[in-house]
């Protein structure tokens, strides 16, 4: 069911670089259970004493995942990836932390087209499908190493691959030369796919590839199997055959034939007195052998009724599903149709766009069984997605962003910023965790109207004294928030600190916002904003409670932001508007792809839009304030957007993801 083809470019190129790939096949009954294991490894700047460690971290895995159980191949790779962790652990304990750092590992495990994966570090796992080139690692959420007890591994991606899939882990130095060759693409473009025309690709760059280290391991999902240099083959799943399934019993009533006489039937030996019996009931050895005869002979019918019946109770479904393909495909085509009348009809759209994402709801049950359904209908299926998602993005004004602009990078050793907010054409980050705050010098080609003439941020650290939770700008100077009550402003280069009034006696503000010199903060616990009145002094600063008794409360919300009204970003993702402290309603949004989990909201009052942060699926949205989209910005890069800040005329958003400062102009 599936191909491998592993491609090493000059693995002795560089001597302190250390890479491998692992290919296994089940062996047996119980290791088909769990199905076939794949794993890369890349180690960098490796030491002697570390020349075995990808091979004893794959020994662990391996013999872990293909013990015999009953678990699923999930379930197995978990624990196979815990075992893995105890290793590294141990190792580190020992004092041999040099892989900290340095390490790189996927592991994939493959059944019945069924897949799980995990990894670590920079390499990339791609899915190619129909001719589109799918990122799949990017769903995978990267925490902080855990110290005590040490985890690497975290967490595990599943989905449902198809026939014809094709499946691509690539190391870092690989990676970026397929893609500035646009490598990938013409990868995607071989269809169908055929090993021939891949290596023809290859050798047309043989001379450059000569030039860089690393792994290509390729996955092709195919019914057709052929042996190939360094290549896994996974044996055809086995046909099911009526011939097959009662040759037994048939050849047994053959034997049966040919045998001249009845089978003697042997019973233990038991005394009975002597009565001689009337000839009327004389024994009758043929007895028990029709009697077995008979059984079998109804046993074999029921199966073969049974059989028969389970096929056409499968054509039933398939039809049914054809049905519902039919109808999917027909609103589909209803929306095509309102889309060509748009510039004449404004409803137009939004007729559209309700038909789209009905047809996409209608759609999603099937796609998650296309890969179990006959060709024929997991092509219409996966095609159908690919129209109606490009119309749906277009009509949700996405635009996918390929290589945003890095505006800034930090080194950890210097400083890890967690938050960020925007002042004076400065950027300023901070972290709950680690004292100081860091300065970021913006080039003046990011003033409004101007364009990125190559100069380059600057940045500088500031020693302070103090943890900070939140932050924001108040008249000319900045207020920085610690828990659970100190207030640290910052103007210029001076400095100073005071307390705030207790508003009530287990508060905890976990957002904050200003309008017009006033402090506002949420507390999600109770549902309560507070305002701290202008002037914020150096002295103690007395609490106001905001939201009157009789309004809405903002239970559990997780951000806010202030322009006059208040717009508060509830725990399920809607808006609800406040004015003059009293609750006036909730916008319910309605976005594709659908929401998952905003993270935070903004605007100002200089500012005519509202702007969320939705890191699970690697976007910023950006809305009218009456909750229409205005556009939406997503990439691949933004794997772990941690916050974000607009300037002031809102024509630039600056993304905090991980370590990189991102920019993006609207």
């Amino acid at each position: 069911m599936a191909q491998v083809f592993e491609f090493y470019f000059n693995p002795k190129i560089k001597p302190d670089l250390l890479f491998d790939s692992f290919c296994y096949e089940p062996e047996n009954i119980y290791e088909r259970r769990v199905g076939s294991l794949y794993m890369v490894g890349v180690f960098k700047n490796v030491l002697p004493r570390n020349l075995r460690f990808l091979d004893n971290l794959v020994k662990i895995i391996k013999e872990r995942y293909y013990i015999p159980t009953l678990h699923s191949p999930e379930k197995s790779l978990k624990e196979s990836l815990k075992s893995a962790n105890e290793f590294l652990e141990r190792t580190a304990k020992s004092g041999n932390v040099g892989w900290l750092g340095n390490l790189s590992f996927t592991v994939l495990s493959l059944r019945n087209f069924e897949l799980n994966f995990t990894k670590v570090g920079d390499l990339k796992i791609y899915l190619i499908r129909g001719g589109q080139i799918i990122d799949i690692d990017k769903k995978l959420r990267f925490e902080e190493i855990e110290p005590y007890p040490l985890k690497i591994f975290c967490n595990i991606v599943s989905g449902k691959l198809a026939e014809n899939d094709i499946v691509l882990v690539l190391t870092k130095e690989v990676l970026d030369y397929f893609q500035g060759q646009n490598l990938l693409n013409e990868i995607a473009q071989i269809l169908p796919f055929e090993e021939k025309k891949l290596r023809e690709i290859l050798d047309k760059r043989r001379g450059d590839l000569s030039k860089i280290s690393g792994i290509c391991l390729l996955i092709f999902l195919s019914k057709e199997i052929s042996a190939k240099k360094r290549e896994t083959i996974l044996p055809s799943p086995k046909e099911f055959s009526l011939k097959e399934v009662f040759s037994p019993i048939v050849n047994y009533f053959k034997n049966l034939i040919k045998k001249p006489r009845l089978p003697i039937l042997k019973f233990p030996s038991i005394k009975f007195p002597r009565l001689k019996p009337p000839k009327l009931f004389a024994p009758r050895p043929q007895f028990a052998y029709n009697k077995n005869l008979v059984f079998i002979l109804a046993l074999v019918f029921f199966l073969v009724i049974g059989f028969f019946v389970s096929r056409q109770e499968e054509e039933r479904q398939f039809k049914i599903y054809q049905n519902n393909l039919n109808q999917i495909q027909e609103k589909v085509n209803q929306a095509e149709s309102f889309l060509i009348l748009k510039e004449n009809r404004p409803q137009a759209l939004q007729n559209a766009n309700v038909l789209l994402k009905e047809g996409w709801e209608e759609l999603s049950p099937l796609t998650k069984i296309a890969p179990t359904l006959p060709q024929n209908l997991s092509s219409q299926i996966f095609s159908l997605e690919n129209v109606i998602s490009q119309n749906l993005y277009q009509l949700n004004k996405l635009v996918e962003i390929e290589e945003p602009k890095l505006l800034f990078e930090f080194t950890p050793k210097e400083f890890v910023p967690q938050k960020m907010t925007f002042f004076n054409g400065e950027l300023y980050f901070f972290s709950p965790y680690a004292e100081n705050l860091f300065r970021l010098n913006l080039p003046a080609q990011i003033l409004p109207g101007k364009t990125w003439a190559g100069e380059e941020a600057k940045g500088e650290l500031i020693k302070i004294t103090g943890k900070f939770n939140l932050a924001a700008p108040i008249d000319d100077s900045i207020a920085f928030f610690s828990k659970p009550n100190q207030l640290t402003i910052l103007k210029g280069r001076e400095q100073s600190s005071s307390s705030l009034g207790e508003p009530y006696s287990d508060f905890n503000f976990n957002a904050l916002s200003s309008f017009k010199g006033n402090l506002y903060f949420l507390d999600s616990k109770k549902g309560e904003l507070i305002k701290y009145p202008a002037p914020i002094s150096e002295g103690e600063n007395f609490p106001q409670i905001w939201l009157s008794p009789q309004t809405k409360k903002a239970l559990g919300a997780k951000s806010f932001a202030i322009d006059g009204l208040i717009w508060v970003l509830n725990k399920d993702n809607s808006i609800s508007k406040y004015s003059a402290s009293d609750f006036r309603e909730t916008i319910k949004l309605d976005i594709f792809p659908e929401i998952k989990d905003f993270s935070k909201i903004f605007t100002s009052s200089a500012l005519p839009y509202l702007y969320l942060l939705e890191p699970e699926q690697n976007r910023v949205v950006i809305l009218n304030k009456s909750g229409g989209i205005v556009k939406q910005f997503q990439s691949e890069k933004f794997d772990n957007l941690l916050d974000f800040a607009v300037s002031k005329e809102g024509e630039t958003i600056w993304l905090l993801n991980g370590l990189k400062v991102y920019q993006i102009r609207i």
